[in-house]
């Protein structure tokens, strides 16, 4: 990754060598990534076959849940690579051109799980607030499909500097996969990643913001309609702003502050290297946080889909109950 153990370029300045202590990495990655690669494989593989089964009665939010979980299925492919990589301590001998795919990967993920988050917050927030209006009902699931293209197109355009700006190069006799660009280009680098940041996070983290706070005072109201349906129906509600809420807070939040803080400090000429390895290190102390939005995001789906935490006991008291039968 960014300047581990290697040399970083300062604007203006000569070449200042930095010999990084990030044995953390080697120490907290793997076992992080394998976690992630071991539940969130098969937790999102579920989802994707549940709502792939039930597809006749799919919703909107259920549109916006899958293209969620295939963009988490996408990264979780990814991650066998990079567990070899840093348990190999940032050793990449699997070439320039895989290097570009897994770093764009990565972001796609990040980036279109807080859209997707974004679309299905939008949606209970819509059939909360505006149940009735005409535009709220208008399109369908088709609409919902729309909106989901949109979104990998803005994804896919949004990312894609990043397989250009990653690349592979050599650091102390070894071939280093450089996550956001090589340290020549950090300054080249910036103003794409501080515009990524805004887009990519920063916009649609205010725009989730806004309707939930909308949500929210609408269901602290009490003049809305009565029944147990209804009464359902704020509560899927508040549970979705909770989940979502707290996935931003632990995936998203944290990474786009101390990146944006290592951003801004590695493009800052003359800064020493004792602070620029304690925000690469703060920096890169928080990727499996944004990692584990691979898993938190099929756990937001069973949580607030209660029809569908059902179907996995359906499915397990009928294979428990053939294995009974054969048994006899």
């Amino acid at each position: 990754m960014d300047q581990d153990n290697g040399t970083v370029q300062v604007l203006a300045l000569p070449p200042t060598t930095c010999v990084y202590q990030e044995n953390f990495k080697k120490l907290l990655l793997p076992p992080v990534y394998s976690v992630v690669l071991v539940a969130g494989l098969p937790l999102n593989i579920c989802v994707i076959a549940q709502i792939c089964a039930s597809r006749r009665a799919l919703t909107r939010s259920a549109v916006y849940t899958l293209n969620l979980a295939l963009a988490d299925l996408l990264y979780a492919c990814s991650l066998p690579l990079l567990i070899y990589n840093y348990a190999q301590g940032d050793h990449w001998p699997f070439g320039d051109l895989t290097c570009r795919l897994v770093r764009f990967l990565f972001y796609a993920n990040l980036h279109g799980s807080i859209l997707f988050l974004t679309c299905i917050s939008f949606q209970r927030y819509l059939g909360i607030c505006h149940p009735l209006a005409p535009w709220h009902k208008r399109g369908g699931r088709r609409a919902a499909w729309l909106v989901c293209g949109a979104v990998w197109l803005a994804v896919t355009a949004q990312c894609l500097p990043t397989a250009v700006f990653a690349a592979t190069g050599m650091q102390r006799n070894r071939t280093v996969c450089y996550d956001l660009s090589p340290p020549i280009l950090a300054t080249r680098y910036l103003p794409y990643g501080m515009a990524l940041t805004v887009i990519g996070f920063l916009l649609p983290f205010t725009a989730l913001l806004a309707c939930y706070c909308r949500l929210a005072r609408r269901l602290c109201r009490r003049d809305g309609p009565a029944g147990p349906v209804a009464q359902e129906r704020r509560s899927k509600a508040a549970r979705m702003a909770v989940v979502v809420a707290a996935v931003f807070a632990i995936s998203f939040l944290p990474f786009h502050v101390t990146k944006t803080a290592y951003l801004a400090v590695r493009s800052t000429p003359g800064v020493s290297c004792p602070v620029l390895e304690a925000f690469a290190a703060a920096y890169k102390g928080t990727r499996p946080f944004a990692s584990a939005n691979s898993v938190l995001d099929p756990i937001l789906f069973y949580f607030t889909q209660k029809k569908f935490r059902r179907q996995p006991h359906k499915l397990l008291r009928k294979l428990t109950a053939k294995w009974q039968r054969q048994g006899r």
